[in-house]
């Protein structure tokens, strides 16, 4: 009778190994990442151009969640996603930033912590290949959060930082639009930004953003993307969020932490404050663009108020997912 009961006990501790696995809850990873507001018309998106733009957001995020996968940090994964993003010429980011009125190169990036808000950010470089590690480098290596021009440049070398030089950016794409907006005589064209948010199995949030700013912008123009509160915030309070559009607009509505404080004081949910933001503060502003975000249970918003938007993302059931137009 003993020998029975004991390896019955043996039987419920086998039944018991086997199932506990399945039982485990793991905390939440999410990840969202876009490449700018500024789409192609359909009529000129052909299925092979379509094809690489979809390739690389999926390359992007990857790169961001493998990461998080391996229980990696939400900046690590969002530093990760952008480098995929900024070393592409397909996006208005590093390689394929696009032109000043003078022919040359000046780039913007954020970055955010949502678990302290440190922040850290860079203005009108035009020298540094990912943008977005100088401005995680300016978080973490400095008591400041923004630098500018040759002064971030400084700082870089500080640290020794590699330097490209501008022809590094240079596409023939992004070359004939400053050509086309001349022509035309238009001050200046929104062309989009890369971004990215994350959160990790710690619970912690982070955002980015880097750009290349508007085609054709002159005097040392700045737009929201190295703007913390117009277009990067990260708060684990609420939520994550990177913008892209016409950064006048952004910066002067505080886009990003208009979100957060819609969830944080309101009570609204992410996509709630989002849809918000977009589309009952900037659409009858003028101001065209988008957000992605998360909010601190992992939940994904995309919002947006033009045809499309570059995007992607994985939920936090682990489905990836990449999209261009309203579909």
């Amino acid at each position: 009778m003993l020998k029975q009961f004991t390896l019955g006990l043996c039987s419920v501790a086998l039944i018991a190994l086997t199932i506990s696995p399945a039982q485990t809850h793991e905390a939440p990873i999410a990840l969202v990442i876009h490449g700018g507001a500024g789409t192609l018309e359909k009529s000129q998106m052909t299925p092979a151009r379509r094809k690489s733009y979809e390739a690389v957001l999926t390359q992007s995020l990857q790169a961001g969640h493998g990461i998080l996968k391996k229980g990696g940090s939400s900046l690590d994964a969002v530093e990760a996603s952008i480098h995929i993003l900024e070393d592409s010429p397909l996006f208005n980011a590093g390689k394929g930033a696009v032109f000043t009125h003078d022919g040359t190169h000046e780039l913007d990036a954020s970055i955010m912590n949502g678990q302290n808000l440190a922040a850290g950010a860079v203005a009108g470089v035009k020298h540094i290949q990912n943008p977005i590690s100088l401005a995680r480098a300016v978080m973490e290596k400095s008591p400041h959060v923004l630098m500018a021009g040759s002064g971030a440049e400084a700082f870089a070398s500080f640290l020794g930082m590699p330097k490209v030089e501008q022809s590094y950016f240079f596409t023939q794409e992004k070359w004939d639009l400053l050509q086309e907006v001349k022509r035309e005589a238009e001050q200046a064209k929104p062309f989009g930004t890369v971004g990215a948010v994350a959160l990790d199995r710690a619970g912690n949030l982070a955002a980015g953003t880097s750009t290349g700013g508007m085609t054709n912008k002159r005097f040392g123009r700045v737009g929201d993307s190295p703007i913390i509160g117009a277009g990067t915030y990260a708060n684990n309070k609420a939520c994550g969020v990177s913008a892209t559009g016409h950064g006048e607009y952004f910066i002067r509505t505080a886009v990003a932490h208009d979100i957060f404080a819609r969830m944080a004081y309101g009570n609204k949910s992410l996509k709630q404050a989002a849809d918000e933001v977009i589309m009952g503060v900037l659409k009858p502003m003028g101001g065209e663009g988008g957000i992605i975000a998360i909010d601190k249970q992992g939940q994904i918003e995309t919002s947006f108020n033009g045809d499309g938007m570059y995007r992607g993302w994985v939920d936090s059931k682990g489905q990836l997912m990449v999209k261009i137009y309203r579909e």
